[in-house]
């Protein structure tokens, strides 16, 4: 790991994907239709961007009845910009990969 990549913040997973430059999915959860867009063994990485997923407080119970305050967390989520097989971008959460071998 570099020292660029490692002032990152990124989850150790998200570095080895960028250092790499390919990812494979982690598990086999992930909808087949698009699996079946990439590559089965090395998914080509053209980036990755982080995202903060600001929360939500309500305070009306107008809102959402029968709560007084509610409270979403803000979430923090790192985008892995993958290309296809035939050359398309698709924006996957890096959760649901892992760096390729």
């Amino acid at each position: 790991m570099n020292k660029k990549n490692s002032d990152l913040g990124a989850p150790p997973d998200v570095i080895a994907i960028i250092e790499r430059g390919f990812a494979c999915w982690a598990s086999d959860d992930v909808d087949d239709a698009l699996r079946a867009r990439f590559d089965s063994e090395r998914i080509p990485v053209a980036g990755v961007r982080h995202v903060r997923v600001w929360g939500l407080q309500v305070d009306d119970e107008r809102t959402l009845p029968g709560h007084e305050r509610t409270q979403i967390p803000d979430e923090e989520i790192w985008e892995v910009n993958l290309v296809s097989a035939n050359g398309s971008h698709y924006e996957v959460d890096s959760r649901l990969l892992r760096p390729a071998p």
